[in-house]
């Protein structure tokens, strides 16, 4: 079993940054995919970056240009720094990890609001 914890997030006006950060720990197999989710009130969580133990990353059209995703496989951690922030970035950020043969794990969520 992998637990999650996540840190960061907060509130911040429009243009501005913050970081996230997920550990990892528990039972870790490579390869495996560590990432970020978001979920804004009345909308469906969607994906926003996905770090794969081996370097490769996806990310959502609508943040790409303004998130950077970046992991430290020695400390299974993963982080999201997040740049010109806009209100519709507002949402609670889940990080997840998944590897072959187990579920999808969460994190608790973190909150990030933008304001105008």
């Amino acid at each position: 079993q992998v637990q999650l914890v996540e840190s960061g997030g907060g509130s911040v006006q429009a243009g501005g940054s913050l970081r996230l950060s997920c550990a990892a720990s528990g039972i870790i197999y490579s390869p495996n995919t560590m990432g970020w989710y978001r979920q804004a009130p009345g909308k469906q969580r969607e994906l926003v970056a996905a770090i794969t133990s081996g370097g490769r990353i996806n990310y959502a059209d609508s943040v790409k240009g303004r998130f950077t995703g970046s992991r430290d496989n020695a400390k299974s951690t993963v982080y999201l720094q997040m740049n010109s922030l806009k209100p519709e970035d507002t949402a609670v950020y889940y990080c997840y990890f998944e590897q072959a043969g187990w579920s999808k794990v969460w994190g608790q969520g973190t909150q990030v609001t933008v304001s105008s």
